[in-house]
């Protein structure tokens, strides 16, 4: 019986001893920060705005063709709304982000639709929606043109 105790006694005094442990390193562990250097700075991003940058961008990515602007929309200073070159090509970076996330957003649309969760008759809207068994130029043939009319 004394053994018994003895042991217990010695786990309470490792288990305190532990608990006491993790509360130091808790409380040093703020000061630890102190000799960890500065995070790097970002990577600076800059944006291609002449038609000297452009060109040297169209280039470097794609050597074979290089630079091709037929329609000299890079060149075109002031074309815009009265914009200079630089707010010409801006614009027309932010048209181009823009359209692409339409046309993403469009193909799920077509995807989605071909999809057997989706197609299919509608019976809440005041026209029937998709037809089963359509392929999506059809469902578009089928729609109304006064819901056409509200999409475009």
């Amino acid at each position: 019986r004394t053994h018994f105790l003895g042991w217990i006694e010695s786990r309470t005094v490792k288990a305190a001893e532990r608990r006491m442990k993790l509360a130091v390193a808790l409380a040093v562990l703020p000061a630890a920060a102190a000799f960890v250097g500065p995070a790097a700075a970002p990577a600076e991003t800059r944006l291609q705005e002449s038609k000297s940058d452009l060109e040297a961008l169209a280039k470097g990515l794609n050597p074979t063709i290089g630079f091709w602007d037929p329609l000299n929309v890079a060149g075109a200073s002031g074309s815009l709304y009265g914009f200079n070159n630089e707010q010409t090509i801006a614009w027309y970076r932010q048209a181009e982000i823009k359209h692409g996330r339409v046309a993403m957003a469009g193909f799920l649309g077509y995807w989605a639709q071909s999809t057997d969760f989706i197609s299919g008759p509608h019976n809440n809207l005041p026209y029937r929606g998709y037809e089963p068994g359509l392929t999506p130029p059809e469902q578009w043939d089928a729609i109304p043109l006064i819901g056409k009319v509200q999409i475009i």
